[in-house]
């Protein structure tokens, strides 16, 4: 009788956690995002098998793209492959291909974003790419098929670059003088997909500068960039405007990039 009462407060500390802790998993699975290959009515899974009878040129390499990590074997998963983006195949196969048999992500970014959800918050920030209203597609800078998703196969961030200048060509160069950031990836200060600041950029004001560019303060308050006295430069705006360095992707008259 002694060790009852004991036992009762043990037995309720701890079956009430378990019980707490199982109310709080079934909250979380209750809540999570169900990811559903794109809808074609009427339609069923027929497996990359068919999709590769007439499709073998997209087939032959997707082994080595990115997105073959979506398959899986067994007809338990005929869904995860081909038809995880594209939609159940089978009217597809019946007819012989032809528009609205399947889905074409490279119309809608809908599909992509059945994976990829936190981009379409992204597209939608004040500064994108114009994915959203139809202008651009996630294909025109992705390969789905083959290789590396980016779709000029990236192995550095400045072979992302050859993505980026097939539409902004003005910033290729080649110039005298080099910006080193633009040499290293737009990505270095640019938002590939959106962002809150003008043009993309990831900040924007002078401190997308200063995460390369050492600031230093002397004992006498006067501010140090590049062994030069910035002090009466910074508060005037941004270091690419108030005439200063405003040819931010490279130069051929200054190696301080200005025009």
């Amino acid at each position: 009788m002694k060790h009852h009462p004991r036992w009762t407060k043990n037995f309720l500390i701890f079956g009430g956690s378990a019980i707490w802790g199982l109310l709080l998993i079934s909250c979380v699975v209750t809540s999570r995002t169900l990811v559903a290959p794109p809808m074609v009515a009427g339609a069923t899974y027929v497996g990359d098998e068919a999709c590769a009878d007439c499709h073998e040129s997209l087939t032959s390499n997707f082994h080595t793209a990115t997105h073959a990590k979506l398959v899986a074997p067994g007809s338990n998963a005929e869904e995860i492959g081909c038809e995880a983006c594209h939609g159940a195949g089978s009217i597809h196969v019946d007819e012989g291909g032809g528009a609205g048999t399947i889905i074409n992500p490279g119309e809608s970014p809908e599909t992509c974003f059945q994976c990829h959800l936190e981009k379409r918050g992204e597209f939608n920030l004040p500064s994108a790419h114009p994915v959203m209203n139809g202008k651009m597609s996630c294909s025109d800078c992705h390969n789905v098929h083959t290789g590396d998703a980016i779709s000029e196969g990236v192995s550095s961030l400045s072979n992302l670059n050859e993505t980026c200048v097939k539409c902004h060509a003005s910033q290729d160069g080649p110039y005298v003088f080099e910006h080193e950031a633009s040499r290293e990836g737009c990505v270095t200060c640019h938002m590939p997909h959106g962002s809150v600041n003008d043009k993309m950029l990831k900040v924007r004001n002078a401190n997308l500068c200063l995460q390369c560019h050492f600031q230093e303060q002397t004992s006498s308050g006067v501010i140090q960039i590049g062994n030069r006295n910035h002090t009466g430069y910074l508060p005037r705006g941004t270091c690419w405007s108030a005439g200063c360095h405003e040819n931010v992707h490279g130069s051929h008259t200054s190696s301080s990039l200005r025009y």
